[in-house]
């Protein structure tokens, strides 16, 4: 009978090539480090969660102002307002009919893409039946920090003191933390925050998004922004 073939290959090494390679463990202070950072990011937002329940929505007890400021919200990217800004500017033009006050201050530049936002809302205001003389624009600003100091220079340029401050309902409370921040700086400004409700329905999960990013950029307001991207009006 012809010999069987015999595999080169030592029985134990066929063996233990037949065995799972152990699985490497997380080193513990890398686990330790990763549960930390985890904390620290859990501990920040609920910081925010707070300060936004206890941020100011005025100074001020006043009923009619000097100006009107209308946030800025990105155009579309053929320059067309978005529901969010168009809902901003629509709201500001009632209480402008309302005798509010007797002018508006657009803040927003081209942040987003580079249509301005202000010039956007000009002309939707201008549709809405705003007067030309009545509207004042503010094209630089990038964000809503920007938004405040800039439309506060504008206002300290002209000697107008109070201002209503009009924005989509989820960015009121850090709004309200920029604007409280300001109004301390000389001379003083009163204000009063006003929100303007959506023009459609709007699901529970896309406002719980919006929150959501809100919580979010309030933290980054605490721990970066209200420091290093302070703003002189």
């Amino acid at each position: 009978m012809p010999r069987s073939t015999q595999s080169n290959v030592p029985r134990n090494y066929a063996r233990r090539s037949h065995r799972k390679s152990p699985r490497r463990r997380t080193p513990r202070w890398k686990l330790r480090l990763i549960v930390a950072g985890l904390g620290a990011a859990l501990l920040l937002l609920g910081w925010a969660a707070v300060a936004r329940s206890l941020a100011p929505a005025s100074n001020t007890s006043l009923t009619r102002f000097d100006a009107i400021i209308v946030l800025g919200s990105p155009a579309d990217s053929d320059g067309n307002p978005r529901p969010t800004q168009l809902a901003r500017v629509t709201e500001a033009v009632h209480e402008y009919q309302r005798g509010v006050a007797p002018r508006l201050i657009l803040t927003g530049g081209a942040a987003h893409n580079r249509f301005v936002e202000a010039q956007v809302m000009a002309r939707s205001a201008e549709a809405e039946g705003i007067p030309v003389s009545a509207v004042f624009l503010e094209p630089e600003a990038r964000d809503t920090i920007e938004n405040a100091c800039y439309a506060a220079r504008i206002m300290k340029a002209h000697g107008w003191r109070s201002a209503e401050v009009v924005t989509s309902d989820y960015q009121l409370a850090r709004s309200g933390l920029i604007f409280n921040a300001l109004a301390k700086d000389a001379p003083p400004l009163a204000w009063s925050s006003h929100a303007a409700p959506p023009l459609s329905p709007q699901s529970s999960a896309y406002q719980s998004a919006l929150q959501g990013v809100e919580v979010i950029k309030t933290a980054r307001y605490l721990i970066w922004a209200r420091w290093f991207d302070r703003c002189e009006p």
